[in-house]
């Protein structure tokens, strides 16, 4: 992976992987760790949105008619997010590029401004054990409190360990049969991306099965790396 010397301009990274993968978690922590800000699409289009600038306008619009944001707009917001203040010590994408001609747009906007990906980072994860993550995820209705069938069962079954409650709720998307189809479309997706960064130099696949403080260390030596 290139990415030595002294940068001259803000470092752009991006975190790939499954969903269940942890990106949400890591991308917080290394934001923490390293002053970067974390940057989603979905965050970006609301933000454009409730801002009133014009990219965001025409979000607006587009999602009003029900239809999808086009790539050629979220390029737009995210040339605009970039250039705000906070982001001049790096910033790291997440959910953004999902596709080659994403990741070619998104090249030819960071040429503009002499910046390039430092490193494009894939949390390797096993599909079967994702699974099994997700779709065994349940929470508290009263409280929010977090819990697993396998990996972090309440005490009493159906009873809150916090508040006692036995309101559980599970998300009608964290299923098996609805897991397995999200992994193979991120797949599907994603596998081009891979070999796009891969022949750049700028890929770096990070075992993420671990636990949550092993895969940051090494996420951590990652990005400092990249960002030197």
């Amino acid at each position: 992976m290139d990415g030595a010397g002294t940068p001259t301009v803000a470092p752009v990274l991006i975190l790939l992987g499954p969903p269940g993968a942890g990106k949400g978690t890591q991308a917080r922590m290394l934001e923490e760790t390293h002053g970067l800000i974390q940057l989603s699409t979905g965050d970006l289009l609301r933000a454009a949105v409730a801002a009133g600038t014009e990219a965001g306008k025409q979000a607006k619009a587009v999602m009003e008619a029900g239809d999808l944001v086009s790539d050629d707009i979220v390029i737009a917001i995210l040339r605009d997010r970039l250039a705000e203040p906070d982001c001049a010590k790096g910033v790291i994408l997440d959910g953004f590029p999902r596709t080659t001609v994403q990741a070619e747009a998104l090249d030819a906007l960071l040429a503009g401004t002499g910046q390039r990906i430092n490193a494009a980072i894939s949390l390797e994860v096993e599909d079967a054990a994702m699974v099994e993550r997700i779709s065994g995820r349940f929470t508290c209705g009263a409280c929010g409190e977090g819990y697993h069938d396998s990996f972090k069962p309440t005490a009493k079954a159906g009873t809150c360990d916090n508040c006692g409650s036995t309101d559980m709720k599970r998300r009608a998307d964290d299923n098996a049969a609805t897991v397995t189809q999200r992994l193979e479309a991120y797949h599907a997706q994603t596998a081009p991306l891979i070999d796009y960064y891969q022949t750049k130099g700028a890929l770096c696949a990070v075992p993420a099965m671990g636990a949550i403080d092993d895969i940051a260390a090494e996420l951590n030596a990652v990005v400092s790396q990249a960002t030197a």
